[in-house]
């Protein structure tokens, strides 16, 4: 491939996630060949089951070190990316955009090419409105997940009030595909792969299902 040839392919990474171990990735996974479809060579896929909230997802922080100067960051919405306050959303974005990468998520505006092109006033004023548009979307984003877990709450403590609330329930099934794995000989990390969970869920039904056994009454929840 020549020089100019390899400066023509434009490389992206595709971040896909989901809050919960019981969220389904799938739905997302169009992204990856949309994204090819666009002219896209896709470098890599990170999949994510983690709240936005948290700073610490392991495949966030694996996509951000693997990234190289001039990718593209590919995710749903900005809220896959972060629901984070806005200054360690912005702090993220900065960490990207430090590795020389650029995010590429439906309903912000991408300014970059334009400002590449522009100079002084009216490249200082492009910048301004991509970080506008980009705090903006950002802090919708944390007050959409305040605002879920405030009509959480409010949900939770009327239905406690009128003697409804039970907790969460189980998913019956995937933890019985949990245990049918393990069952099988499967080891912990290959078993949450097959079943799309986290290592530490496994680990907890597993040894809930070790509980039952040795005590017949348990309910495994």
């Amino acid at each position: 491939m020549s020089t100019q040839q390899s400066s023509m392919i434009r490389a992206a990474r595709v971040y896909l996630r989901v809050s919960t171990d019981e969220q389904d990735l799938a739905r997302q996974e169009a992204i990856v060949a949309g994204a090819r479809v666009a002219g896209f060579y896709v470098a890599a896929v990170y999949r994510e089951k983690a709240s936005g909230a948290r700073p610490d997802r392991p495949e966030l922080l694996r996509m951000v070190d693997d990234l190289q100067p001039g990718e593209v960051v590919i995710a749903e919405k900005i809220d896959r990316i972060s629901r984070l306050p806005l200054p360690e959303a912005e702090l993220l974005v900065a960490t990207i955009r430090g590795k020389g990468a650029r995010l590429a998520v439906p309903g912000i505006v991408d300014l970059s090419d334009l400002v590449a092109d522009s100079s002084g006033v009216s490249r200082i004023v492009l910048e301004a409105v991509q970080d506008m548009l980009l705090r903006v979307a950002l802090q919708t984003a944390r007050d959409d997940y305040e605002t879920r877990r405030e009509r959480q709450r409010e949900g939770i403590e009327i239905a406690k009030r009128a003697g409804r609330y039970t907790g969460r329930k189980p998913d019956l099934a995937h933890h019985r595909r949990i245990v049918e794995l393990r069952e099988a000989g499967m080891s912990i990390a290959r078993t949450a792969e097959l079943a799309g969970c986290s290592i530490a869920q496994v680990k907890r039904v597993t040894a809930l299902h070790r509980a039952k056994i040795a005590l017949p009454g348990l309910v495994l929840c």
